[in-house]
């Protein structure tokens, strides 16, 4: 497992958009729907395959990595898929994965615990949208897994189980008076997609995708199906950098307190899709 690295600062662009009246204005025109939905039709489109070779180079991609096929738009580049074999996906009963590629954050699930994701900040009963759900991983674990833009951009379902059905929780922007800026930056509710996952391993688990704030898009396969396998691929992200969260019952698992003392201290762990992070407490 890789050391851990500080989290990324936020930039000049960002400060611009959240911490004065004139980025606020244009923050809501970058999220407005017709515009998010326009850049996201570019990228569907065979006009954006010339960004393609761009990205490789800006990002220093290795093209080796992944399955050789001719690309018709950006965004399947984007979420091009790996070849077999190089995210070997621990399949051992008590094992802990990380369902995707990315930095993790690791929390103890209290009361008014507030968690960065994408630009903004949510308590855990708001990523939800529901107070009966949050409840039941009060004192639990909430793994938070960004992606960055070079990153894979699959992911899988984490044990095997019964999953039930998805709710997805569509984005907001949100208007805040410059005096509630100091505390908590925000501004937008990204969106998100959800499921509780009845697991072999870790009891109910909650497995999250949160899309990115602009053009970013959560694309599940198979949304009605029942029986799912771990390792088994549960969808993709679209361009826009994403995150993945995983909430974990009380007692459910069993992580390393560097990843705690990690995400306390600022910094990001990075690791891969299939990897083992911990342990089940059940086992």
């Amino acid at each position: 497992m890789e050391q851990p690295v500080r989290s990324e600062p936020d930039g000049f662009l960002l400060r611009f958009l959240y911490r004065c009246a004139a980025g606020r204005c244009l923050l809501k025109l970058l999220c407005a729907r017709p515009l998010s939905r326009l850049a996201g039709d570019f990228l569907d489109s065979p006009a954006s395959r010339p960004l393609i070779g761009l990205f490789i180079r800006r990002f220093d991609i290795s093209m080796d990595e992944y399955e050789a096929q001719e690309y018709r738009c950006f965004n399947d580049f984007f979420c091009r898929k790996i070849r077999a074999g190089r995210r070997p996906v621990d399949l051992q009963a008590k094992a802990l994965i990380a369902p995707c590629d990315g930095l993790l954050s690791a929390y103890r699930i209290r009361q008014g615990t507030v968690i960065p994701v994408k630009q903004s900040r949510y308590t855990v009963k708001d990523l939800l949208g529901s107070d009966a759900v949050y409840r039941d991983y009060e004192d639990g674990i909430c793994l938070v897994f960004r992606l960055c833009v070079h990153h894979y951009h699959r992911y899988c379902y984490i044990d095997t189980g019964v999953k039930g059905k998805n709710h997805a929780i569509p984005g907001k922007l949100h208007t805040v008076r410059p005096i509630a800026l100091e505390a908590f930056p925000v501004f937008i509710e990204n969106s998100r997609e959800y499921t509780v996952i009845r697991t072999e391993n870790f009891g109910r688990v909650i497995q999250m995708e949160v899309g990115a704030m602009l053009v970013g898009r959560i694309a599940n396969n198979d949304p009605g199906r029942k029986n799912v396998r771990r390792g088994e691929e549960k969808g993709k992200f679209l361009y826009g950098g994403s995150t993945v969260i995983v909430l974990l019952k009380k007692d459910a698992a069993r992580l390393p307190e560097r990843f705690f003392r990690a995400t306390q201290a600022g910094m990001e762990v990075p690791v891969k899709l299939g990897e083992r992070i911990g342990t089940s407490f059940y086992k």
